[in-house]
């Protein structure tokens, strides 16, 4: 890629770094390209599609440049940018927390829409990382509050950060800590995770860009379950009576999850929600009767 503005349009270089990034194996290169792009110049993907034609001043493509050679090098497209969307918002995101997917908005919308009716619903979110799925419901659910609790203090800073970025931080508290500690005996009307679930042998073989995200957020142990053992071991005595948990789960772990379950003496399993493949992606949790 040269650096001559005259050489280089909107269209011409989403060609180039589409075909670019498609002989460096990454997924989408054109959709990474346009998202891209977007980022340098500060304008929508809609803005690329109707000014093809606009020649590029030659510090944008030296700026664009940069972002490719990142992305080249299997870079997450949101670590590039700083951020990504979840739920209708925009989370700002770094190494240090895990990219927000699509198919968590599963068990963010199920919480939204099952706390709707609760007063004053009071909620914890289990390894919080970007604040994700907690923000967004305290952003749907005004008269909700809850803590967000993370072992790594490096995403709690990026969780409050995206607090006061969606006007939610009055009503959310982030603790460091592991898992339940934190949260000094209190219940609530929602517990949320999506705690690590790969195989730990699995790790090194995952995508170069998932790769890149923290390995605390990652590495389950050795069946991918530790932390699910645990949550549901101690899970119980932080709902209130008619509370739940929602966990998400990978791809196989639901029934696992299921049965852990079925032998806590304290919890049972309500219902599993499909994600938009049709994977078993959320396990519904509730006290026993």
């Amino acid at each position: 890629m040269t650096t001559t503005s005259e050489q280089w349009t909107i269209g011409s270089i989403l060609t180039w770094t589409g075909q670019y990034f498609r002989e460096k194996g990454i997924s989408n290169p054109r959709l990474d390209a346009e998202v891209l792009l977007s980022h340098i110049l500060g304008k929508s993907r809609l803005h690329l599609y109707v000014n093809f034609d606009q020649p590029l001043e030659a510090r944008e493509l030296a700026a664009f440049r940069e972002v490719v050679k990142k992305r080249a090098q299997r870079v997450p497209v949101a670590y590039i940018t700083g951020y990504k969307e979840f739920m209708g918002l925009d989370f700002i995101v770094n190494p240090h927390v895990l990219i927000p997917r699509p198919d968590t908005e599963i068990l963010a919308e199920y919480a939204a829409s099952r706390l709707a009716q609760t007063v004053n619903p009071c909620i914890a979110d289990i390894g919080t990382g970007s604040g994700a799925i907690l923000i967004s419901l305290l952003h749907k659910l005004a008269a909700a509050a809850g803590i967000a609790v993370d072992i790594s203090g490096d995403a709690l800073k990026v969780a409050q950060q995206n607090a006061v970025r969606h006007g939610v931080e009055s009503r959310l508290q982030c603790k460091q800590g592991d898992l339940f500690a934190p949260l000094d005996g209190q219940t609530f009307d929602a517990v949320v995770a999506n705690p690590p679930y790969i195989v730990a042998a699995e790790v090194d073989n995952l995508e170069p860009e998932v790769r890149c995200e923290p390995h605390l957020a990652l590495s389950g142990g050795k069946d991918g379950l530790d932390f699910y053992r645990r949550i549901i071991k101690d899970g119980a005595a932080c709902l209130k009576p008619q509370g739940f948990m929602a966990l998400e789960v990978g791809m196989g772990q639901a029934r696992p999850v299921a049965d852990l379950a079925a032998q806590s003496p304290r919890l049972r399993m309500t219902e599993i929600l499909k994600d938009y493949g049709g994977i078993e992606r959320v396990v519904i949790l509730a006290l026993s009767e």
